[in-house]
């Protein structure tokens, strides 16, 4: 039983890891396949080209950084508690 749980935290585990990775590859890549269409808006008087790989980028990974360590916080503790139920 205890095989099966720590089976099930790793499968959360990286599945969550491999969603988070898609999406820093996406923001990575989309800012610089669309940059000559992002070129033309503009944010606080930038292109958002511009914007996006100065600081959206940015925001975007720190964002994921915190997810990633919210929810493994989540699924650590869920594992913990089943184990020591057990």
């Amino acid at each position: 039983m205890t095989e099966e749980r720590l089976a099930r935290h790793w499968r959360a585990t990286r599945r969550l890891t491999a969603i988070l990775l898609l999406a820093w590859l996406l923001t990575g890549f989309f800012a610089v396949f669309f940059a000559r269409e992002l070129n033309g808006l503009t944010v606080f008087g930038w292109p958002l080209s511009f914007y996006l790989a100065a600081q959206g980028a940015s925001l975007v990974y720190l964002a994921l950084i915190g997810i990633y360590a919210w929810r493994m916080h989540r699924l650590d503790r869920r594992w913990r508690r089943a184990r020591e139920a057990a």
